[in-house]
């Protein structure tokens, strides 16, 4: 049975989601996509699908680009990690 989110984690999901959208479509030109997994106290995990999982920049744009973003758009992330 799935934990119930706190409405805090619920804003933060919620965040968390706007930023992926808006950066997703350019995601997406390039045959991959990114997913919200998790948000566990101050860390988003991402799962990366299609062509970013055997991408050699794939670390470089979710772990400093699309981190970054989160980081600074997402009050209370710290960190993302992929998974």
């Amino acid at each position: 049975m799935e934990k119930k989110k706190s409405k805090k984690e619920d804003v933060i999901w919620n965040k968390a989601e706007e930023v992926l959208q808006a950066v997703r479509p350019y995601i997406q030109m390039h045959g991959g996509d990114v997913r919200l997994i998790e948000i566990k106290n101050d860390t988003v995990s991402l799962k990366i699908d299609g062509a970013c999982v055997d991408c050699p920049l794939a670390d470089l744009t979710y772990n400093k680009v699309l981190g970054t973003l989160l980081i600074e758009k997402v009050p209370g992330i710290k960190k993302v990690k992929l998974v």
